[in-house]
């Protein structure tokens, strides 16, 4: 019953604040122009990640700050480097911070989880022995968390989508911790799931507002933290997570990847994401996100099934299975989006 309740009171102060702060009245308003990465033509506010927050952050630090049976190491560190990036991020929103600067607040916020424990030691695969990262434990994780939280601000760029990743990503991590028995990693998880629906009724195509920065980059450095709480917790191995997560881990990697190999800015806004592509060739805003919705419940519920069936030869054959799929993927919208492909009718 309490995770119900506190659900339910994240998922409604986030659908609240998001609704309130669409209104141009907002003090908080931030209009969002479009730009050469966007996909919109008209401004849209991009404060809805404050909803988010407000969702979470409450019900959230009930349970961490004053039930007994809730506790956490590290906790307040990561409160700490949440709050801290929430505000350079709201700052960024409002003031177009350098790319120095957002990296070195990036940089601090992940070196405080590392201190308070949420990092990763050793590399485990299906059916190998664990692999001690010694020295590079630490510089791999700050990587990983500094990356996780960009890629989810990159992929931020359509109505419903990050939103979308939010409620059935962190949704999986909370089937998982209740599967796992660990009823705090369980709450933490539904409470951001909840918060993430309730920004996503205001952000579900047609959108009344965007999450932003505020929003993007806390819910990756979350994201990434809880990857490294489930590693520690022996809940399950950080490839799950990042299966999890993958719809958005594959689609920013690719694409930066490509970047680089063509010798592009890779610091400059752009529109070559596997779905901004599908969006530019007609494809509307919802049939796009509904579609990346199916690819969430599909990698959801696989990296689910292969948690928890520990049977190496499963587990390859699983993973094995999510590379093809997304290597047809990406060829389906490689041909769909090449010259002279047919155009879809919005």
């Amino acid at each position: 019953m309490l995770y119900v309740l506190t659900s339910l009171m994240a998922f409604l102060i986030a659908f609240r604040v998001s609704r309130s702060l669409a209104n141009p009245a907002s003090r908080l308003y931030i209009a969002d122009l479009p730009n050469e990465r966007s996909l919109h033509v008209q401004p849209r506010p991009r404060n809805g990640g404050l909803g988010i927050m407000a969702g979470f952050l409450p019900a959230w630090m009930v349970l961490f700050g004053w039930l007994d049976h809730f506790r956490l190491p590290g906790g307040w560190l990561l409160l700490a480097g949440l709050l801290a990036i929430m505000g350079t991020s709201l700052w960024d929103d409002k003031s177009s911070l350098s790319p120095g600067v957002r990296l070195l607040s990036h940089l601090s916020a992940a070196a405080l989880i590392i201190v308070g424990g949420f990092s990763i030691d050793t590399l485990t695969l299906p059916g190998l022995d664990p692999i001690p990262l010694g020295w590079f434990g630490p510089v791999f994780s700050l990587l990983f968390i500094v990356w996780f939280l960009n890629l989810y601000n990159f992929m931020d760029g359509m109505d419903g989508f990050a939103g979308g990743m939010g409620m059935f990503g962190f949704g999986f991590f909370a089937l998982l911790g209740w599967l796992g028995g660990n009823p705090f990693f369980l709450a933490t998880a539904l409470l951001l799931s909840a918060a993430n629906a309730g920004f996503l009724v205001n952000n579900f195509p047609p959108a009344r507002i965007f999450m932003g920065d505020v929003g993007s980059v806390p819910m990756g450095f979350l994201a990434a933290a809880l990857i490294f709480w489930a590693d520690r917790d022996h809940l399950f191995a950080p490839w799950v997570g990042v299966l999890i997560f993958s719809p958005f881990v594959v689609d920013a990697t690719v694409t930066l990847i490509r970047r680089i190999l063509r010798r592009e800015k890779i610091w400059q806004a752009h529109r070559s994401h596997f779905y901004q592509r599908l969006v530019l060739v007609g494809w509307n805003h919802r049939k796009t996100v509904l579609h990346e919705y199916a690819l969430m419940i599909t990698m959801g519920s696989g990296a689910v099934y292969l948690a928890r069936h520990p049977e190496p030869a499963i587990q390859w054959v699983g993973l094995l299975i999510g590379v093809v799929i997304y290597g047809a993927l990406a060829m389906a919208v490689n041909r769909q989006t090449s010259p002279g492909a047919p155009r879809s009718s919005r």
